[in-house]
């Protein structure tokens, strides 16, 4: 398990890398200030994805960051 350190550093780089910089700053500062509820974001984020789908999604990504 990682630390929570390299998990932020890791999530920045993230949304640096998709965002850019600005964009991930305003992200950043949005959720920070916003009532945002993760529980209630996290039930909607994959509703048009089947099981299978959001499995082969991440089977995906798990192959990509162990390439590194």
């Amino acid at each position: 398990m990682r630390t929570d350190t390299a998990l932020r550093q890791d999530a920045m780089n993230v949304l640096i890398e998709n965002l850019g910089e600005v964009d991930a700053e305003r992200f950043i500062s949005i959720v920070k200030s916003d009532n945002f509820d993760y529980t209630k974001w996290q039930r909607n984020l994959w509703k048009d994805k089947t099981i299978d789908e959001i499995f082969n999604m991440a089977k995906a990504f798990e192959e990509r960051e162990n390439k590194d």
